[in-house]
């Protein structure tokens, strides 16, 4: 079984040899190391598997590159999943993050009950506004 190994949150400059060589002065051992590139421009994607020999050796690669700091960033380092491998937790639906106006990730959410009606009070959640171009006269 392979012992694979996903590092992110690397910067573009990074190459295979720069990983192979860190993990050389860290006393750790790989089978090999993949920086992934874009297919057309060959820049490189911020992110790479390392193939660790044994569990051990990925335990200890994880524990020593996971959070460690390079170019003002953290580096992510955690065990990887071949795809279509996914576990429950990650099948989960994700929570989408609200936004200070009150929208979701997509534009949607809470920004009705939010917006301001004619009469200068909030709209309730059920209430309408009007159309954008209503309200941005009425704004200006």
């Amino acid at each position: 079984m392979a012992h694979n190994i996903y590092l992110g949150n690397l910067p573009e400059w990074v190459t295979a040899d720069d990983i192979k060589s860190w993990l050389d002065s860290s006393d750790l051992v790989s089978d090999s190391v993949r920086v992934i590139r874009d297919f057309e421009t060959q820049e490189s994607k911020g992110y790479a598997f390392i193939e660790a020999p044994n569990e051990e050796e990925m335990e200890a690669i994880i524990q020593r590159f996971n959070r460690a700091p390079i170019d003002d960033k953290l580096l992510r380092a955690k065990t990887a999943h071949p795809k279509g491998d996914r576990t429950a937790q990650s099948r989960a639906p994700r929570k989408r993050r609200r936004r200070r106006d009150g929208t979701d990730e997509a534009g949607t959410g809470s920004a009705a009950s939010k917006a301001v009606g004619s009469d200068g009070k909030r709209a309730s959640q059920g209430e309408s506004v009007g159309t954008l171009g209503e309200v941005l006269q009425k704004a200006l």
